[in-house]
Parts: structure tokens; sequence; C-alpha cells
């Protein structure tokens, strides 16, 4: 497989230098490269495949608007929107495999936009001086991002950020021919939950749902898992959702740097997929575990799950918040939606007795949930909690109707 083509995107006017050792290395792995430049002042030493002049008119402009606007974040924003728009292109016609972005704080504004242009399963590397960084919403992060941090590289070539581009280089052209990309020969059902240790349907529902020839796809909802689950929503990826576990919803409204980002919960009705939505944690809200709790949930009732992770109880009139922001979101749905509400708790450790029981908090949180139910969302209401069998019994039934209906379709 030697004949797998990188796209290397970069400022080849400011890091030339640093973007043909990239080159370099590729080639010398035995891939192919195609350049593109998004600078807007310089020049390159030699003309990238794609020039800048090229970038900016794909977005509608000029590279002569963006030095007229004596504005930095607008220049890069041109240059940011050609060069999404040419990748989208580019790809569609065959023209790479995979993609490696290079910057500091504007490359890497840059870089998340034409990753985030790119479908799951095409390699998309950004090596970058804030890599990690909390400078980076969860937003603009596509579900297959890799990042590599570029050490030692704001200026120059040295032997520490030669490390560093190396590695992304190989790592680049390693992924793009190994990569298995999605088939989706069955429909596809994109299920939210934690591990069995507090959240146990999908042991029982996801071997039912291959069994009615579907594929099911799990995610871990802690920020980052619920990212993937949404950008995948947002590409229409989903046959259905089960969207069992809303907790990034409640982090995100508490205050926690563990989210998903503001469209947590809207991406799938917005693309009119069926969503049957539940209660799995949605009592908790996540925290770092090594800084202080969010300030809307200081003094509350911790649970530590281990080094970096902590959980908040939430206060009953936290819940009731949680449960109208749900339904809001849920409102806008331009699918159907179906709202499986367990009576009886929404994680292992709320079961009555158990270590993070509520009635009272349970009881208002349900009763919320009533009230603010809006009318294209059906409620069920299940005597039985989360993890019982009747819960996932009830899922199946919804999904079969839905099946039958033809609402849902493909499935063996």
């Amino acid at each position: 497989m030697s004949d797998r083509t990188i796209l290397v995107v970069g400022t080849y006017d400011t890091k030339d230098d640093e973007l043909n050792y990239i080159c370099d290395v590729i080639r010398g792995q035995g891939g192919h490269v195609l350049t593109m430049d998004v600078s807007v002042l310089g020049d390159p030493s030699k003309p990238a495949d794609i020039s800048k002049h090229d970038v900016a008119g794909e977005g509608g402009h000029t590279i002569q608007e963006a030095i007229d606007g004596e504005d930095e974040n607008l220049a890069m924003q041109i240059m940011a929107k050609g060069a999404a728009a040419l990748t989208t292109r580019l790809y569609s016609e065959g023209r790479f495999d995979g993609v490696l972005v290079l910057g500091g704080t504007m490359g890497t504004d840059l870089a998340l936009d034409v990753c985030s242009a790119l479908p799951l399963g095409v390699p998309k590397y950004i090596v970058s001086t804030v890599s990690f960084s909390p400078l980076i919403p969860p937003e603009r992060l596509p579900a297959d991002i890799q990042m590599i941090l570029w050490a030692g590289g704001l200026y120059g070539l040295n032997s520490v950020c030669k490390a560093s581009l190396s590695q992304a280089a190989g790592a680049v052209l390693g992924a793009a021919r190994a990569v298995e990309k999605p088939k989706l020969e069955r429909p596809l059902i994109g299920m939210t939950s934690f591990g069995k240790t507090v959240l146990r349907y999908m042991v029982a529902l996801k071997p039912a749902l291959e069994a009615r020839g579907f594929e099911v796809a799990v995610f871990h909802a802690t920020g980052m898992g619920g990212r993937a689950f949404e950008s995948l929503a947002a590409e229409g990826a989903f046959a259905a959702v089960m969207d069992f576990a809303p907790q990034e919803v409640g982090n995100h409204l508490m205050g926690s740097a563990i989210s998903a980002g503001a469209d947590r919960m809207t991406n799938a009705g917005k693309a009119a997929i069926p969503q049957i939505v539940s209660t799995g944690c949605y009592d908790l809200v996540d925290f770092i575990g090594w800084q202080e709790a969010p300030q809307k949930v200081a003094g509350q009732e911790v649970h530590a799950h281990n080094r970096l992770l902590s959980s908040v109880m939430m206060a009953t009139d936290q819940r009731r918040e949680m449960a109208r922001e749900m339904c809001k979101k849920l409102a806008a749905a331009k699918g159907p939606v179906t709202f499986l509400l367990p009576l009886r708790g929404g994680n292992e450790w709320d079961r009555e007795g158990g270590p993070l029981s509520s009635p009272e908090g349970l009881k208002a949180f349900n009763e919320e949930i009533r009230q603010a139910c809006p009318a294209n969302v059906t409620l069920i209401e299940i005597d039985a909690h989360i993890n019982d069998a009747a819960f996932s019994e009830a899922a199946l039934k919804v999904l079969d109707g839905w099946t039958a209906s033809g609402i849902v379709k493909g499935a063996a």
C-alpha cells in the first residue's frame, strides 16, 4: 500500500521548513503528498499544489480581501472556509486518503474546520502547539480526530520538534494504509451509556438489536464520547438512536468542563433521526476529579469514581432544571421521539437504599418531565429501574414498532 496520498495543510510562508520536512518523511515512507497553502501575506519557497489563492477563492473571497481587512482573525476565517470547502471537494474526487494540518493557535483553528469537513474513517491528524488544550471546545472536534503536541516547534526545525513531526507523518500515512472505514452494511443504532458498574441496559440490548439486523455503536458519555455521538448524528449516520445517558446535558448545564458541547441531544433531532431517550445518570454531574467541583454544584455530595473523574449529586431543583432542559432540546426534533421514563431510577447507585438514592429528587424529576414533555414527544412511563429487564424490553418494543411501520428502515 505505497500509493496513499496525504493532504498536508499549513501556512507555507511561515512554516515552510516544518511542512516540507513532514512531506519528505511521508515520501520517504513510500507515500505521496498533496500540499495546500493557507498563508495570507507571504509565499512558500516553492509553489504548493493548492495555492493560497485557490483556497481563498473556494470560499468566495480573494487573498487581497483577507489582507485588506487588516484583521488576522477575519483573514484566517476566510482561509478556513475555503480550506474546508476545498478539502471536501478534493476528497470527493479521490485526491487524497488522509490529512495532516500543522499550526499554532491560528493554524489549529483552521485545522479543526478542515478535519470536520471529512467523514468518519478518513485519517485526520493535527500537529499543534495547543493539542489537548482547554482552548479547544469539544464541539469543534470530529469523531475520530487525532492530535499530536508540536513540542518545541514554535519557530523553526530542531531535533525536539522533528520527533513530533516525524511521528505525525508516519502516523497519518500508517492510518491511511490500515484504516477500515465504516461500511454501514447494516443500519446503525447509536447508543449512549457508561460502564456496567452504573448502567447495564446495553448488555441485553446490543445482542437483541444485532439479532434484529442492526449494528450497534455504544458511546461512553463522558464528554468526548458524546461529542463523537453528536458528530455522527449530524452526519446522519444512525438509523435510530437510543440516547439513554444524557448526563452530558447536565454537565454542560451545571458548568462542568466534562461537556459534549451545547448541542448535545440536538443533532439527531435536526437530522430527523428517530430517537428513544431516557435518564441514565441524569442526576449526576461529572467533573474533573483533580479540580474543584463546578460552582453551581459546590458543596453538594460527591462520589469519587477514580482520580480522573468525580460526580456530584444534583439537588432537587437542579433535577427539575435538567428535566426542563432535556425537554427543551427534544421539542426541536424533526423526527419521532419517545421518552422512556423509568420511575424507579436512572443509575445503579440511585436504587432504593443505594448510596446515592434520593426518592425526593427522583420524584421531582419525574414530575417535571411529565409537565415539561413537549407535544412532539411520546412519553412512556415504566414502573422499573433503568437497569431492569423491563426497561430494555420497552426500548425494543418501541423500536420494533418503528421498524414494522417503516419509520426505521433496513433491518433484516
